[in-house]
């Protein structure tokens, strides 16, 4: 098996905080050990907030203690997440006592599943005779999914067939009750996510009868919109969120069959993990068909309705898009998972189709709005991650509730932590694609790497410090049988970029935003890269009302954002002239190391007299503007901040 041992000190640093800090905190969390504060992510939400209780709900489930299910209807998906994150740590580095840990869930989740192989705590504790009948809002199959994306990882790492058997008997009761034939579930869950797990599984095992139902789900969604409202008129069980059923179909994606849906709709992490499924069972069947449903729903979201720090959603109602160029900067969701989500969505739209523009978006969520979801501690997290806060109206605004200025120690909906953690963990899987005999390197990240082409391996070595130096190196030695061609990706933030191969300076050749280097079999080069990391000034399209006339600065891979503690209140006071220049600096005693941007901007001088009204011009003076990395924001106690400026 192919294998990236990253040592980037960069994200080195994250995957041992996760590893050490956020793995083990989550752990506590699960297991409701004293001390943690659990905090909804809005106040308009019906969220418990007093425990995790997901252990627990396990232990119940597993006739080990007594008592009743507590949290949402997907609490179980908290564990899955953790077991997963657990599974990619392991393989970076073996820890006995994580692993101890580990064993000890799975052991734990058997005993909780059903004889049949249903697997459902909620269900399980409260009536199993009400299992598959109130999908809006039951996230079974959600939750399911999870569980056998963790069982194929961990797997995948230590060779446990236990946890796969259990994957497998979970599946094959969803393909016992689900399907085109009668007497089965004509439907699909509330909330995308089986479909992934179950692609997974058919990669790991082969049996077409996974990847059957896959396509399945995916294809039967939206063919019959009313599916879940006439399960909710006959439902009589526990309230599984059924009322979600009275969403419109947007919501879920159901509104229309999938080949006539133009449009990302709807809640922004369905539509993600829904592409992510789509993409991979493209790139695993060739179907065109569905090649061309993924582009053309990747197009509408990334040219139409991502924000600049590659998050998603515009609204809080239906954590939600909701049309074209509708990107307000404090009132948006940009949920963590979301982010996540597209990165997902990415890593499988490059298996269909080498082409830059998925790697750079995928660089943009994972560097801004992903890691912006986790303090620099790995113990408090941002559901919402937003381009402009202001605490006063965070706190007095009830259309800005869900934007916290500071990050909670945990979440009433604690989906986004484990989920971020599950990433950075898995982060290794991100930076090359293979496919035949061409290599593509996505993500310039410091490690070593052995990858599976032909009938051999080809050693990869990527020596650099990005995402602050603006150079990289890559040593290539192709022990295969066949020639393998290295796509080097071109930023799409990088005016000029520059490749050496064995100290020779070549003509750039980009295809689709890489330039191919062939290394014969039995051959070894050296290729080094230049990157121009020059500050950009970025403007957004004239159709996002809320960005007109503002300018968004970024250097490399990286959105900055400027934050009250270093430029003082009233962020909104301030410009950036047109002709300001900048100055860069790393400052390593600054959040752990950050590269900083300061230069000479403009403040609004505040008026002697109170008028809400006036008709005379501002004053301006000269000041001095602060710029940090956006994914740093917040860790430096409570303060404005703002991404879009004034020019």
């Amino acid at each position: 098996m192919s294998s990236v041992k990253i040592t980037s000190s960069f994200w080195g640093r994250y995957r041992d905080l996760v590893r050490r800090e956020m793995i083990p905190y989550q752990w506590q969390v699960l297991n409701d050990i004293a001390g943690i504060t659990i905090e909804k992510e809005r106040d308009d939400a019906n969220i418990p907030s007093e425990k995790s209780h997901a252990i627990e709900n396990f232990k119940i489930a597993a006739g080990r203690v007594q008592g009743t299910h507590y949290g949402w209807t997907f609490q179980d998906s908290d564990v899955y997440k953790w077991l997963e994150a657990v599974a990619y740590s392991l393989r970076e580095k073996m820890d006995p006592e994580l692993e101890k840990n580990a064993l000890q869930v799975i052991d734990l989740i058997e005993a909780a599943q059903e004889p049949d192989g249903y697997l459902d705590t909620y269900f399980s504790i409260l009536g199993i005779e009400y299992k598959y009948q109130s999908l809006a809002g039951s996230h079974e199959l959600y939750c399911m999914g999870h569980f056998i994306e963790a069982a194929v990882a961990y797997y995948a790492t230590t060779g446990n067939e236990k946890v796969l058997n259990i994957a497998k008997k979970c599946a094959d009761n969803i393909d016992a009750n689900f399907g085109p034939e009668e007497g089965k579930i004509h439907g699909y869950d509330g909330h995308e996510e089986i479909e992934i797990g179950l692609l997974r599984l058919y990669h790991t095992t082969g049996e077409d009868k996974y990847l059957n139902l896959a396509k399945y789900f995916l294809t039967e969604r939206g063919k019959h919109p009313d599916f879940f409202r006439e399960q909710a008129r006959k439902y009589k069980g526990p309230n599984a969120l059924d009322w979600v059923a009275n969403a419109p179909n947007t919501y879920f994606q159901n509104h229309a069959p999938i080949s006539e849906q133009k449009t990302a709709e709807g809640h922004a992490v369905r539509v993600v993990y829904l592409c992510t499924a789509l993409a991979d069972l493209a790139a695993t069947t060739g179907d065109e068909e569905i090649i061309k449903i993924c582009r053309t729903l990747w197009d509408n979201i990334v040219d139409c309705r991502m924000f600049i720090t590659g998050g998603i959603g515009s609204t809080v109602n239906g954590e939600a898009f909701t049309l074209d160029y509708d990107l307000p900067n404090d009132t948006m969701y940009c949920e963590t998972c979301a982010a996540i989500g597209l990165i997902f969505f990415a890593r499988q739209m490059l298996r269909i189709d080498p082409n830059g523009e998925y790697a750079d978006v995928m660089e943009r969520a994972l560097y801004n709005c992903a890691l912006a979801g986790m303090a620099l501690d790995g113990k408090h997290f941002f559901y919402v991650n937003p381009l402009e806060v202001n605490p006063l109206k965070s706190k007095k605004d009830p259309t800005k509730s869900h934007v916290k200025p500071v990050r909670p120690s945990w979440l009433g909906c604690a989906c986004c932590p484990p989920n971020l953690a599950r990433m950075i963990t898995s982060l290794d899987d991100y930076v090359y694609t293979i496919s035949d005999n061409t290599i593509l390197v996505n993500q310039y990240v410091d490690s070593d790497s052995l990858l599976d082409v032909g009938d051999g391996v080809v050693l990869i070595k990527q020596t650099t410090s990005f995402p602050w130096d603006e150079q990289a190196g890559l040593y290539v030695s192709n022990n295969s049988g066949i020639n393998v061609r290295i796509g080097i990706r071109i930023p799409s933030w990088s005016e000029n970029f520059r490749i050496r191969v064995g100290g020779n300076l070549v003509e750039i050749d980009s295809k689709k935003g890489y330039h191919y280097v062939e290394v014969e079999s039995g051959t070894s080069v050296v290729i080094g890269v230049n990157f121009d990391m020059s500050v950009i000034r970025n403007y957004a399209n004239p159709h996002v009302s809320e960005d007109m006339g503002k300018v968004a600065v970024s250097r490399g891979p990286l959105i900055y954002c400027l934050e009250g503690v270093d430029n003082g209140e009233d962020l909104n006071c301030l410009s950036l002239p047109v002709n300001a220049h900048f100055e860069y600096k790393f400052n390593h005693s600054l959040l752990n190391g950050v590269g900083v941007l300061t230069t000479t901007g403009k403040r609004i001088q505040p008026r002697s007299d109170k008028a809400l009204y006036t008709k005379e011009r501002p004053s301006l003076k000269d000041v001095k503007l602060t710029f940090i990395p956006y994914y740093a924001w917040a860790n430096r106690g409570e303060n404005e901040m703002q991404v879009w400026i004034r020019e």
